[in-house]
């Protein structure tokens, strides 16, 4: 008996520049399983209403990405453990009437750096500029690595605050010295890894960080993919290596399709792949 296709989808807004329908589409033809996924530009106020369409039309699974991550942790009736540390959702799963939420940020993104970049973060000075759903949907991961220290800043600081206050009690588990510190404030060529979580890059909005705070030894690392961003070309100003954030997408990527169809997939090629377009 043949399998019934199965639907899946990604939900944003914007939502145009998304590689997640091409991405899972590699992966089930290196599985040998006939999906559908598509991307769905959700109206600012409707994300409820659109996930609710979806699941009537007998969705399988969706991922979330910007603006709706928060939304998405609101709207799950359960959710794993790194969605509830995070409070914020990027994979939903509908099985009969639970929408299970789930998030994938944190590993996709540790997989990243540590398997693909060869970065071990066990030690690391590592600063995470940015204080939605993308940064806060890290901060676990990157503590259960054990670097010394994470410094969380943005340009509203009471959202670093609140993140930090909130992770107090896994950064002592872990050992981790967490701490916030305002932009302009940040010292000078001492970090071994900036991320830069924020949506600034969307729009190549400068993030107002002081050249100096970048320099030779130190891995810039931007979540947004497919563009040289702002946050890069100053990074690579001061001698700073790059990355942008393809690899953390296909390895996000990867772990919601392990999820959805119990395969885990091989992401090296995929990226490889994602890179040369």
């Amino acid at each position: 008996m043949t399998e019934l296709k199965k639907y899946f989808a990604v939900i944003g807004n914007p939502i145009h520049h998304s590689l997640s329908p091409q991405i899972h589409a590699a992966f089930a033809k290196e599985a040998g399983i006939d999906i559908h996924y598509e991307a769905v530009l959700s109206p600012l106020d409707q994300f409820q209403d659109t996930v609710k369409t979806l699941i009537s039309r007998k969705l399988t699974g969706a991922n979330v990405t910007l603006p709706f991550k928060k939304e998405a942790y609101a709207l799950a009736t359960t959710h794993t453990d790194y969605a509830k540390i995070a409070e914020a959702v990027n994979t939903l799963e509908f099985k009969e009437d639970q929408i299970i939420g789930h998030n994938t940020d944190g590993l996709g993104l540790v997989r990243d750096l540590e398997q693909n970049l060869q970065f071990n973060l066990k030690g690391k000075k590592i600063l995470l500029i940015g204080a939605g759903g993308a940064a806060e949907g890290v901060v676990y991961s990157i503590l259960e690595k054990e670097p010394s220290q994470l410094t969380l800043t943005n340009r509203t600081i009471e959202k670093s605050n609140i993140i930090q206050n909130k992770m107090h009690a896994y950064a002592q588990n872990f050992h981790v010295n967490l701490n916030v510190i305002e932009i302009a404030k940040l010292p000078h060529q001492y970090f071994d890894l900036i991320i830069n979580a924020t949506s600034a890059s969307l729009n190549d909005n400068d993030l107002g960080i002081d050249n100096k705070v970048f320099h030779a030894k130190c891995l810039a690392y931007d979540m947004m993919y497919g563009k040289d961003t702002s946050f890069m070309k100053q990074a690579k100003s001061q001698q700073s290596k790059t990355s942008e954030g393809l690899g953390m997408l296909v390895e996000q990527a990867a772990e919601a399709f392990f999820i959805w169809h119990n395969i885990k997939p091989q992401t090296k090629s995929v990226i490889d792949l994602f890179r040369k377009i």
